[in-house]
């Protein structure tokens, strides 16, 4: 079965064409042939600004747990010989302060049917039974639903942009690994696992590598926006003192 003939995803994608063809005519005066990536560019900050308040839940979720990090230690090393009981102590222990180790997922998960959409919206000719006006749209004389495998002539724009995304991975890694190091000195357990997953950012310039040139784009300006929306909900929920984090809702 094909995903995008299914009722929801269409509509998804019949209303994400119309709201990019409309900020592309909107935008044609200022930008020129480059307006459908510059509606895009927008699309996706609108996005991420509708997203920040799950960005926000999955900080808070991050600043308990790292001040949980001592006792999980505690436990971890008091129980290491009888894993079951350690698992149940460790879920406990989040239970009663109102967390989990799995909260704050629900921002990452919400950007797949996003990136589905844009994906669909630069690689379907039709939609809605329409001609897909946006697929002769063009960003630095690259064709937006072009990839980097079958638009030689836009290489260059898909190759800046992939070496843009690995530098903005780059940067996410760098402020895992200082995370990282700042728990271990406050006492919390690092492991492989996490060592391993601060380079899941990487994974974006794979991804960016085969889609369309509107969806690497999409992801490009995410990840950017991202990082930085990350750094400012830190500081902003610890406080300029370093102040605890306010209590989470159970979750």
């Amino acid at each position: 079965m094909n995903l995008y003939e299914s009722a929801p995803i269409a509509a998804l994608l019949e209303g994400a064409s119309a709201l990019l063809t409309g900020l592309t005519g909107l935008l044609d005066p200022l930008a020129g042939a480059s307006a459908a990536a510059l509606a895009v560019v927008l699309a996706t900050l609108g996005v991420r600004l509708v997203l920040t308040v799950l960005t926000r839940s999955q900080v808070r979720a991050e600043l308990h747990r790292e001040r949980l990090a001592p006792q999980l230690r505690a436990l971890q090393q008091r129980y290491a010989k009888r894993p079951e009981v350690l698992q149940t102590k460790m879920m406990a222990l989040y239970k009663d302060n109102g967390t989990s180790p799995f909260a704050g997922m629900l921002p990452a998960l919400a950007q797949s049917p996003v990136l589905l959409v844009v994906y669909g919206v630069f690689t379907h000719p039709l939609i809605g039974g329409e001609p897909n006006a946006l697929l002769g749209q063009s960003f630095a004389g690259a064709e937006l639903g072009g990839t980097l495998l079958n638009d030689p002539s836009g290489w260059p724009v898909h190759v800046l942009l992939l070496v843009a995304i690995a530098g903005v991975a780059a940067l996410h890694r760098l402020v895992a690994l200082r995370r990282m190091r700042d728990a271990a000195v406050g006492g919390a357990p690092i492991g492989g696992l996490q060592r391993a997953l601060s380079w899941m950012p990487f994974a974006v310039v794979l991804v960016a590598a085969f889609v369309p040139l509107a969806a690497a784009l999409y992801l490009a300006v995410g990840t950017a926006f991202t990082l930085v929306e990350r750094l400012v909900w830190r500081r902003a929920l610890r406080g300029a003192r370093g102040a605890e984090p306010e209590a989470l809702p159970a979750t």
